[in-house]
């Protein structure tokens, strides 16, 4: 085994991980993050930052800005997670993944200060994103909120602009039970005198962002209540994108503050956000006859807006690929998913994946078609076998399900 794989097992191995045992990992303050970053001599405070969180479209948007600004010439880190196939997807400049031997060196380099501290995986990976970005000495990075917000490993950094997406219900055992209580999470991030870009909202929520807001004297702008935003063209394809680029668009206006932004440079980062940053997950489509897509939409929100374009789509029969993590509340979900389709289904391949003969019980037990395979790969090769060119293969219910199809 290379030192990079047997780097990354000590990393998923060692130390609880969110995207592998679920909310066991979430560390309930930043001190250990504060501890770190100070033992890297702070290097998040040698770039400037955007900060990106919300419930649905971190990713999609995080990009979007990271694909502009790359277009006006600057040299832009982006972190974001989880990651589909390999662990470097989530540390990026100017869409290059951060290198395996960076990734080995820092780990040796601060592993004796990693044990001795308990770090988390989350923990250890921004504080190695920050340290990246400070030697490759990016002009802007673009942080996305791994989970919540008020206490993340990332919201140690001041931006130049927060960004909150929108608000759903997800990871409710961590975050909470209401609303209100989640967008109080994840207003967290607003800091003083930051001007802040609140995407979707409720009523309840732009209450909760508002008076956060108005504490920390920050100029908010809701991006969807905002009447001239230009619907600019995108290589994304999710109906759902439509909200993510408004609030990119919104974002990209505060940062012509600090930067030149052509009007063109936003035409052609929107158009390219793939090419210049390597998302890969949000509608992606991996074959035209049979039409094959896969999406990382996981909970309630995101899914009702991706199965709604499923049916929007023309086909003759509907084929599922689907597999589910065994923290989701699958009985929300549910009655978001299409009768009209077989489903074949399979355990993810993570500690976390639900089982697939409990996922196929439920699924009877609510009047859908549903077959078990012990993989996803698996599942999708039947599914190909068995679908004609005029038919429909989706692939999704859980980041992991798509990561291991692309």
């Amino acid at each position: 085994m290379d030192k990079y794989s047997q780097t990354l097992d000590w990393m998923f191995a060692q130390l609880p991980m969110f995207q592998r045992i679920g909310t066991a990992a979430f560390e309930k303050d930043l001190t250990k993050t504060l501890l770190f970053s100070a033992h890297l001599n702070q290097p998040e405070k040698q770039f400037k930052t955007i900060h990106v969180g919300g419930t649905n479209g971190k990713g999609s948007t995080s990009s979007l800005i990271a694909s502009v600004l790359q277009e006006c010439g600057l040299k832009v880190g982006l972190y974001t997670s989880p990651h589909l196939v390999d662990f470097r997807e989530r540390i990026r400049i100017n869409g290059e993944e951060i290198t395996k031997d960076f990734v080995v060196h820092f780990i040796e380099k601060n592993k004796t200060f990693l044990e001795t501290n308990k770090l988390s995986f989350f923990e250890m990976t921004v504080g190695m994103a920050f340290q990246y970005f400070a030697d490759e000495k990016v002009d802007i990075a673009v942080i996305e909120v791994g989970l919540g917000g008020r206490l993340d490993s990332t919201n140690i950094i001041t931006p130049l602009v927060s960004v909150i997406t929108n608000i759903g219900w997800d990871h409710m055992n961590v975050l909470g039970n209401t609303l209100e209580e989640i967008a109080a999470e994840k207003a967290g991030i607003i800091k003083n005198k930051i001007p802040v870009v609140i995407g979707e909202f409720t009523n309840q929520t732009k209450d909760v962002f508002q008076q956060v807001a108005q504490q920390q004297n920050a100029p908010i702008y809701f991006a969807s209540a905002i009447k001239n935003i230009p619907d600019l063209d995108s290589d994304l394809k999710g109906n759902y994108q439509t909200h993510n680029k408004k609030t990119a668009y919104q974002a990209i206006q505060l940062l012509k503050n600090h930067f030149e932004i052509a009007d063109e440079a936003v035409v052609q980062g929107f158009l390219n956000v793939q090419k210049n940053t390597g998302l890969k997950g949000r509608w992606t489509v991996l074959s035209e006859k049979p039409l094959i897509v896969a999406d990382t939409a996981h909970n309630k929100n995101g899914l009702e807006l991706v199965m709604k374009q499923v049916q929007q789509q023309k086909f003759d029969q509907l084929y599922m690929v689907f597999g589910v993590v065994n923290d989701k509340d699958i009985d929300t979900i549910l009655p978001l998913l299409p009768k009209n389709a077989h489903y074949f289904v399979a355990k993810p391949n993570v500690p976390r994946g639900l089982d697939a003969n409990i996922l196929k019980e439920k699924l009877i037990a609510n009047g859908f078609q549903s077959t078990v395979f012990d993989t996803i790969p698996n599942a999708l090769a039947f599914a190909k076998q068995h679908a004609t060119p005029n038919d429909l293969i989706y692939i999704g219910g859980s980041t992991f399900v798509v990561g291991e199809v692309i």
